[in-house]
């Protein structure tokens, strides 16, 4: 799909998921000490001198959130404020300044208002993904953090990520790792998802959808995948997810957990998981922002094969639990907890 349609010519059933441009975006940057207090541009352009820090040593982090259209015909977002606090810790790791979690959650309420006609109707399972990011702007040679830095906003309509139904996946025990035992693996940085392309790419040629990272320490404990945490279901229905602090806080996983306690009455836990317990999982999924929760079938630990008792043609029935009432309480069919849901129109 190209990606400078109108949004009259945007067929909002068959979007795909990826990059189309809008009409504004949020820039606001950082020089001498202080942000300056940001603005609202057309301009999808970026010019950056050729030592940038961003260009030289990938100083850079990023986030990930979307605007629905709710049954009501709302314009909403999902609990922004724990993007900007992991945007905050993202920041403090990579000894870059901290975007103020208050104006974070302003800037995107601004620029999905200026969006606001790309946010796809209420029912056309598409949704307008927000892309918060910061890089540092000015020349660097000698490894350092750079002195001034940019953040932006943009946002882009986009398709449901899984066409046709969350059908279940199936991954592949990786060699290689993700992150190291404590490095930046907690934090959403451009340089952790770079890391991880050559395995991703490699997991595709041999016909697996996603690699399951170990933790790099002993490599004998589940993390998480590329780009998603991972939730279990026990035969007694309790929802597990790993515990490592190597592995990225998902917002998603955070919620999901709060929904199978509060709105399933479900047991959840978050402990280290071994390896060699999966085989005793009765439903594995992988869990973020861009497809809220999707099934995986099968595990691959080097040629031998673990298929959970959910199979490989149906999402599980804890699962599909979880992933209707979160979706429920996104699109505004199921009320809310307190806090979660912001309004934009």
């Amino acid at each position: 799909m190209s990606n400078t349609l109108t949004k009259e010519k945007i067929d909002w059933s068959n979007l795909g998921f990826g990059y189309i441009k809008t009409d504004y975006r949020y820039i606001s940057n950082y020089k001498d000490g202080k942000w300056d207090e940001g603005t609202l541009s057309t301009d999808s352009n970026i010019v950056l001198n050729e030592s940038a820090g961003v260009l030289q040593y990938a100083q850079t982090c990023f986030e990930g959130l979307k605007a629905y259209r709710t049954v009501d015909n709302h314009v909403v977002c999902f609990r922004p404020d724990l993007n900007a606090a992991r945007l905050k810790s993202s920041c403090e790791r990579l000894e870059m300044p901290v975007f103020p979690e208050d104006r974070f959650v302003e800037a995107v309420k601004a620029v999905v208002a200026k969006d606001i006609d790309y946010v796809p109707p209420y029912g056309s399972g598409a949704t307008l993904y927000i892309r918060p990011y910061m890089f540092g702007t000015n020349p660097v040679m000698g490894v350092k953090p750079a002195d001034e830095y940019q953040f932006r906003i943009f946002t882009s309509p986009v398709g449901p990520y899984f066409k046709g139904g969350a059908k279940p996946i199936t991954l592949r025990i990786s060699d290689f790792d993700r992150a190291a035992p404590r490095g930046t693996g907690h934090v959403k940085a451009g340089l952790n998802y770079a890391m991880s392309l050559h395995a991703i790419v490699d997991a595709h040629k041999q016909g697996f959808n996603e690699n399951m990272y170990l933790d790099p320490a002993t490599r004998t404990k589940v993390e998480e995948t590329g780009g998603a945490n991972i939730i279990f279901i026990t035969k007694d229905n309790k929802v597990i997810t790993p515990k490592s602090n190597s592995i990225l806080p998902s917002i998603t996983r955070r919620s999901l957990l709060y929904v199978a306690q509060h709105y399933l009455g479900l047991g959840t836990e978050e402990r280290e998981i071994r390896l060699d317990e999966i085989k005793d999982f009765k439903e594995c999924a992988l869990c973020g922002t861009a497809a809220v929760l999707s099934p995986v079938g099968k595990v691959v630990d080097h040629g031998k094969e673990i298929l959970f008792p959910s199979g490989m043609e149906h999402i599980g029935e804890i699962s599909k639990k979880l992933y209707d009432t979160l979706l429920g309480i996104q699109m505004g069919r199921i009320e809310a907890p307190e806090g979660w849901i912001v309004k934009i129109a």
